[in-house]
């Protein structure tokens, strides 16, 4: 089975990227915001998802608490153009395994999703019957 990752950013060009570096082994949707994002984990389970740190509608924050409501075991990394070390520090804080500094470094990137994909088991929420 193929890992399956959950870009949430309003970012098109950073998720064609990431698409690029990463399709050869893992499976990656993109969805612009917090809102697409509940209706994508009601209808699939994800090893990861890696989220900008402002969206439209919410934070990098509003994505690692819906994970933790939604998909409990989903490794969830932030990406930031302006990641340093006290956004780190906050992130790893709150329950984010990791945060991706943009533009992105190919390398980086796959070493830890790699990681954290092995980590982040897709497991089945007790989400409410819509």
């Amino acid at each position: 089975m193929r890992a399956a990752v959950l870009f949430v950013s309003p970012h098109l060009d950073d998720a064609r990227r990431l698409s690029e570096m990463l399709s050869s082994w893992l499976d990656l949707d993109q969805v612009a915001g917090l809102r697409q994002a509940r209706a994508q984990l009601v209808e699939r389970r994800y090893h990861v998802i890696v989220t900008a740190g402002v969206l439209l509608d919410g934070s990098w924050r509003d994505v690692l608490e819906l994970a933790r409501e939604m998909a409990p075991g989903t490794e969830v990394i932030l990406t930031d153009p302006v990641a340093d070390a006290s956004l780190w520090a906050e992130a790893l804080n709150l329950g984010a395994y990791d945060l991706l500094v943009q533009p992105f470094d190919e390398a980086e990137v796959r070493r830890i999703l790699s990681n954290a994909c092995s980590r982040g088991a897709p497991q089945m929420s007790a989400r409410p019957v819509l």
